[in-house]
């Protein structure tokens, strides 16, 4: 699998198919794998670039927080490493976080944009609160409390009663992520910056995705509907925040419809 430097981390990622670049932002605390049940319907069309994002899966953390900054510069080396000038991206959760910074600081990289169960704003006081004092919580106990707290919050409670192949898939990835790792990333998104005012500066086709049963609530999709300039919101039903995850086959199927569109416009 192919590496790279990024500053004081080394990347992991994967490139599968061939077509037009598509990098697919998996979210905390999973990997690239989390992707695993959409690359059979996109990989047929597409060239699909799977990071492991900083601290996550395979790669590494460097030192101190991992950043939307730290992120967002790491997919800038991806691109230029993999000689990519324009592409598709797709990010969910912390993957959406850092494609704002990313939109913010290398936008010309970008061709259409997927923002999937995330949201614009920063952390609300007592959101950053609960992050720091959780990755405190993490280096002190270890992971395994934190994990299951997430798989009960960002699963749907379908998956979670019908799926546990899922559930169990999901908490293998979380798994792989260190107590260092957890932390180094909650402290990196305890600072994300305020996004709510790059929303009107999108000017690329836009495609938002949320769960019904997504643990951010439907307003902020429809703040980022409302901003960004001829987007649209697509809702999954019975999915939770890893709604690629939980139904594989229907949100591979609204990236295809909405890149297939792009290109023929």
């Amino acid at each position: 699998m192919p590496t790279f430097r990024s500053g004081d981390a080394q990347l992991s990622y994967e490139v599968v198919g061939d077509g037009p670049d598509l990098v697919l932002l998996h979210p905390f605390p999973l990997n690239r794998h989390f992707w695993d049940s959409v690359v059979g319907q996109l990989s047929t069309r597409y060239r699909l670039v799977l990071p492991d994002l900083r601290a996550h899966g395979e790669s590494s953390l460097g030192e101190g927080p991992a950043t939307m900054q730290k992120l967002a510069d790491d997919m800038s080396r991806l691109c230029r490493k993999e000689r990519i000038s324009k592409a598709f991206f797709v990010g969910v959760s912390i993957g959406g976080y850092l494609l704002f910074e990313f939109w913010r600081r290398y936008r010309e990289h970008v061709a259409a944009l997927v923002l999937a169960n995330t949201r614009p704003g920063a952390e609300t006081s007592e959101g950053k609160a609960n992050r720091l004092q959780l990755a405190d919580r993490v280096l002190r106990e270890g992971t395994d409390r934190f994990i299951e707290e997430m798989l009960l919050k960002l699963l749907s409670q379908t998956t979670r009663t019908n799926r546990p192949d899922l559930v169990d898939r999901a908490r293998q990835m979380m798994q792989s992520m260190s107590a260092e790792d957890i932390a180094g990333v909650q402290r990196g998104m305890a600072e994300r910056p305020d996004s709510v005012a790059t929303l009107t500066t999108i000017n690329v086709p836009t495609l938002l995705i949320a769960g019904s049963d997504d643990s951010i609530p439907l307003s902020e999709f429809d703040l980022m509907r409302q901003h960004i300039s001829g987007s649209r919101l697509q809702i999954i039903s019975q999915a939770g925040h890893y709604a690629a995850l939980e139904k594989g086959s229907e949100f591979a199927a609204l990236l295809r419809t909405f890149f297939d569109e792009v290109l023929r416009r």
